[in-house]
């Protein structure tokens, strides 16, 4: 469906001598699709306003990456196509790079060659955003040190996903990642343009147990804390350890169960369990994939166990939760 990005600004003209901003955006198959739909679905509308010559002098390329090119499949079952990495081994420089994560990144994680590329790349790339798991990816090309330098405060030539908050309207409302892409977007078009664009892209859909998740960048939590609720989210789709989590907060299990519960409310067990259900939903919600799957891929291992879950939370089954919002679809 074509984007409605067309209105309420005054008119001005694209010169020919204005720059075109090349977002790069690796992917590796099995990526989660949602966030980097909407991330491209907000440069699209960007590019829109563009031409409409309705707003300052700004266009973005936007390029999906993967090792090889060609056609990946998304975690959703959604196939893209793809630019290989090698037609890139020499690039311009990005004006941005966001690397995708997904439940299947251990499998990106042993490709080496999008490793190496990671590792040419991103020091040449001011603005390097990792999508959940991507951040992973970042760690394993070798650049833990800039995720440690900004938790200190230090000055770096990179950009966590969301760190800077350009404009007041969007903080908070929407994810990380695509509030990344709406800073560049702010900073090439101005507020307006974000306003109206932050109207049209959706992002993914909170379910019920969403603003439990977030909690963790609220304000508060200290950043050990904050470190390890963000790696049971990334790690939420395999069997783990509480103990593996108080090993990332540097923190003895005893000590590590208490101020967890003092700073977000509930048990690291019991957050665990929110992540993987909110997981669970958004599958539910975007994918047609079989409860039995969803399950599996949100590491709660079957799907009658799941149905148990959701009876006990939600008080439906998966199925019926599935049926439930397709019948709010077909009404909206």
């Amino acid at each position: 469906m074509p984007l409605n990005c067309r209105s309420g600004y005054g008119r001005r003209t694209l010169h020919s001598n204005d720059t075109v901003k090349t977002i790069g955006i690796a992917l590796f198959d099995g990526f989660a699709l949602p966030e980097i739909a909407c991330i491209m679905e907000a440069f699209q509308c960007a590019n829109e306003i563009t031409r409409s010559g309705e707003s300052s002098s700004a266009r973005f390329n936007v390029c999906l990456l993967s090792t090889i090119g060609g056609r990946i499949a998304s975690s959703s079952s959604v196939f893209v196509w793809t630019e290989s990495i090698e037609t890139r081994r020499h690039p311009d420089r990005f004006h941005a790079l966001f690397i995708a994560g997904g439940a299947d990144v251990n499998h990106a994680l042993r490709d080496e060659e999008l490793l190496a590329w990671l590792r040419r790349t991103c020091p040449m790339t001011e603005n390097v955003y990792p999508v959940g798991e991507g951040r992973l990816l970042l760690e394993a090309a070798g650049y833990r040190r800039y995720f440690e330098a900004e938790s200190a405060g230090e000055k770096t030539t990179y950009r966590a996903a969301g760190e800077r908050d350009a404009w007041d309207m969007t903080r908070g409302s929407v994810s990380s990642p695509l509030r990344s892409a709406l800073t560049l977007i702010h900073d090439e078009l101005g507020p307006q343009a974000v306003r109206h664009i932050t109207d049209v892209v959706s992002p993914p859909a909170a379910t019920q147990f969403t603003d439990i998740v977030r909690r963790n960048a609220t304000h508060g939590v200290s950043e050990k804390i904050r470190a390890s609720a963000r790696w049971l989210e990334e790690n939420g789709h395999r069997q783990v350890g509480i103990d593996e989590a108080a090993v990332v907060a540097a923190m003895s299990e005893r000590n590590f169960l208490r101020r967890f519960k003092a700073e977000l409310g509930v048990t690291p067990s019991d957050y665990l369990l929110y992540v993987r259900l909110d997981m669970s939903c958004r599958l539910l919600a975007e994918t047609t994939l079989p409860v039995d799957k969803i399950a599996r891929r949100c590491g709660i291992g079957s799907g009658g166990r799941l149905a148990k879950l959701f009876r006990k939370h939600l008080g439906k089954t998966p199925t019926d939760y599935r049926a439930n919002l397709r019948q709010v679809f077909r009404s909206s």
